[in-house]
C-alpha cells in the first residue's frame, strides 16, 4: 500500500515520496534475562562525550533564544583546527543536514522538467537515495566492487551532461573501505569541473590507512570539491546534530543561501567547540575503538571469514541471504546489529564485552561471509 493511500481525501504527497526507500534506523537491542544488552546497529560511539563537554553544556540555559544562524564561534574554531578560512565552513544538522544543503543547492529538477543526476556507489549510506530524491534529482547508483570498494572507473564512465553532483563515501558505510588519495585525485581530474564532488568523511577520525584520501587537501586544490564531516561519530555528539561542509567561496556563496537557519543549536555549538579544545582526549577514545575494531577484524579473519577493509567504527559481513538469520541470532544474545535485506550485516564496534560476545557468536556460526 502506498503512503498516499492513507492520506485524507484530497491530500497527496509529491509523487517522489512513494518511490523513496524508507530510512531504517538501527534498532535497540532486545532485553535478555541475565545479559547486558548492547546496541551495535547505528555506528554510534559507545563512549559518552569527554568530561569537559558534559561540563560545558551542563549549565547552559539560553535555549529560550535562537542560536547564531551562522555558527560563527564554531566556524572560527574549525578554521583554527583545520587551517581553513572560516568562510569556507557551512554548518548543518549533522553531516546529513549539510549534505541536504548541498543537494538542494546543486541538484534538482530543472525548468524543462528534467532532473539532474547524482552519482554515488551502492551500497553506501542509505540516506543518499532519500536525500537525492527529495531534492528532485535522480540517483545513479554504481555497484561496489567485490571487496566493498567504490568502482571509480565505472562512476566516471557514468557521468553525463545531466550529472551535477557525485558522492564519495570514505570510509564507505556500510562496507568499510577507504578511497586512496591517488585514486580520488585521479577521479576528480577525470570529471568535468562543473560537477560538484562531495567527499563524505563522517568516519575520518577512525581511519588508519596511510594512503587514505584527505578531503581537506583536495578541497584546497579543486574548487568543485566539498568535504563533509561531523561531530556525531568520533566526538560522540550524535544526539546534538552538528556537522559541516568545507568548500571554496565559489560554492559556499550558494550554500549559505540554502543553509537551514538555526540548524545547529547553541548547546551543540558549545559542545563541538569544547570537544575541539580537548581533541587529544577525543583521540585517545577513538584509538581505543580502533584497537577494538582491529581486534574484531583479526578475530573474524582467524575464523576464515572474509571481511572488507574496516576503516570506520564498524565491520561488514557479506552474508547475503543469511543476513536476517544472523541478525536474529545476535538478537537472541542481546546484541542488535544492522541487517541490510539480503545483502549483508553491518556491526558497529561497541563496548569490549559486546565485541567479545559478537566474536563468540561468529565462532559458532557456520555460514561464513564471502566476497560478493
Amino acid at each position: 500500500m502506498n503512503s498516499s493511500d492513507n492520506a485524507p481525501e484530497g491530500v497527496r504527497p509529491r509523487p517522489v515520496v512513494d518511490r523513496l526507500p524508507k530510512y531504517a534506523a538501527g534498532k535497540p537491542p532486545v532485553a535478555i534475562d541475565g545479559l547486558t544488552s548492547y546496541k551495535l546497529s547505528s555506528n554510534e560511539n559507545p563512549l559518552p562525550p569527554i568530561p569537559a563537554v558534559l561540563e560545558a553544556i551542563a549549565d547552559q540555559s539560553d535555549i529560550n533564544r535562537y542560536p547564531d544562524p551562522l555558527s560563527t564561534k564554531l566556524r572560527t574554531a574549525l578554521a583554527d583546527f583545520l587551517g581553513v578560512p572560516a568562510d569556507d565552513v557551512v554548518t548543518g544538522a549533522g553531516s546529513l543536514g549539510a549534505l541536504n544543503q548541498i543537494l538542494s543547492t546543486f541538484a534538482g529538477q530543472n525548468h524543462d522538467g528534467k532532473s539532474d543526476e547524482v552519482i554515488y556507489a551502492w551500497r553506501s549510506f542509505e540516506a543518499y537515495p532519500i536525500s537525492v530524491g527529495l531534492a528532485g534529482a535522480e540517483s545513479v547508483q554504481i555497484p561496489l566492487l567485490s571487496d566493498g570498494r567504490h568502482d571509480l572507473e565505472a562512476m566516471a564512465a557514468a557521468v553525463t551532461v545531466r550529472t551535477k553532483v557525485i558522492l564519495l563515501c570514505t570510509p564507505n558505510n556500510p562496507t568499510g573501505p577507504i578511497l586512496t588519495a591517488e585514486e580520488t585525485e585521479r577521479f576528480i581530474q577525470s570529471v568535468p569541473e562543473g560537477v560538484v564532488v562531495v567527499i563524505d568523511e563522517a568516519y575520518q577520525e577512525f581511519v588508519r590507512n596511510e594512503n587514505a584520501v584527505d578531503g581537506i587537501k583536495l578541497y584546497r586544490k579543486y574548487p568543485n570539491v566539498v568535504v563533509l564531516r561531523t561531530f556525531s561519530k568520533a566526538h560522540g555528539l550524535a544526539g546534538l546534530r552538528v556537522g559541516y561542509s568545507i568548500s571554496g567561496p565559489d560554492l559556499t556563496q550558494y550554500l549559505r543561501v540554502t543553509a537551514t537557519p538555526f540548524a545547529v543549536s547553541q548547546i551543540a555549538e558549545r559542545a563541538a567547540i569544547t570537544s575541539l579544545e580537548y581533541f587529544d582526549q577525543v583521540v585517545e577514545r577513538v584509538q581505543s575503538l580502533v584497537d577494538e575494531r582491529d581486534r574484531v577484524t583479526a578475530g573474524l579473519r582467524e575464523l576464515g571469514w572474509f571481511v572488507p577493509e574496516a576503516q570506520g567504527n564498524f565491520v561488514w559481513l557479506n552474508l547475503g541471504e543469511n543476513s536476517a538469520e544472523f541478525a536474529g541470532l545476535a538478537g537472541e544474545r542481546a546484541l542488535s546489529v544492522r541487517a541490510f535485506g539480503n545483502e549483508g550485516v553491518r556491526v558497529s564496534i561497541g563496548e569490549v564485552e559486546a565485541n567479545t560476545r559478537f566474536l563468540e557468536l561468529c565462532a559458532s556460526y557456520t555460514k561464513a561471509p564471502q566476497p560478493s
